[in-house]
């Protein structure tokens, strides 16, 4: 946020010009002194007190700034809705505008992206982590609504078929989603196979009565990518 000028009769009227007019309480206001003004002789040849003022810099500013440099760059007008939880330490952001498909982008790509920037952006000088999400017209529900409904639609054919099945790349999000949808299932486990960015659930059938040794295709239990990362990895 660039700097605004204020004045006043003395520095102390100048600050709460500033914070007036930000509508913010003085701790949050950053300003630099100008001119300490003069006074004057009997109110003669006084000059008023003058400085730049801006708003502190906390996450949120840093994440709107960065957010209105880059849609600047790509010549978008998006509406940016940032809410700071200083306890959770936590940073959602809402974006609204036209043609949010864009910022979306394939599979939520685009959006990914943004978000892992701005992560990168927020954290460069915080001691403590502060964790960044952005979303834009419900997508995030919307897309874990479909990874739920996608789990629940492939762990029907594995049981149905007493045979594995390995789903497309995910991000590790994704991979998060599918595996607590089924983590209590009782005829199915999941795992990840392969690296970053082709990493991959499989869903297994468990060895319960019924299915016998002939679910899984034999060997998977012994390949040395396997882990039993329910937990999302």
């Amino acid at each position: 946020m660039d700097y605004t000028e204020f004045s006043g009769k003395t520095i102390d009227d100048a600050v709460i010009e500033a914070c007036s007019k930000f509508m913010i309480s003085r701790d949050k206001l950053e300003y630099i002194v100008e001119d300490e003004g003069n006074s004057g002789f009997l109110g003669i040849g006084s000059k008023p007190a003058v400085i730049k003022a801006r708003i502190k810099s906390g996450a949120d500013n840093t994440a709107k700034d960065f957010l209105d440099e880059v849609f600047g760059a790509m010549g978008m007008e998006v509406k940016t809705e940032i809410k700071y939880d200083e306890t959770e330490k936590s940073l959602d952001i809402e974006l609204t505008g036209d043609n949010m498909g864009s910022l979306i982008g394939k599979r939520g790509q685009t959006l990914d992206a943004l978000q892992y920037l701005v992560n990168l952006v927020v954290n460069k000088n915080t001691e403590e982590k502060i964790h960044v999400r952005i979303d834009t017209e419900d997508y995030r529900s919307r897309r874990r609504q479909t990874l739920e409904n996608l789990a629940k639609n492939m762990a029907s054919k594995v049981k149905r078929t007493h045979r594995q099945v390995v789903l497309e790349p995910m991000n590790p999000y994704e991979r998060r989603v599918i595996h607590s949808t089924l983590q209590n299932d009782k005829f199915v486990t999941t795992h990840s196979e392969g690296e970053e960015p082709y990493r991959k659930v499989v869903i297994v059938p468990k060895k319960t009565e019924g299915y016998g040794d002939h679910g899984d295709r034999r060997g998977s239990y012994g390949r040395n990518n396997y882990r039993n990362d329910s937990n999302g990895d």
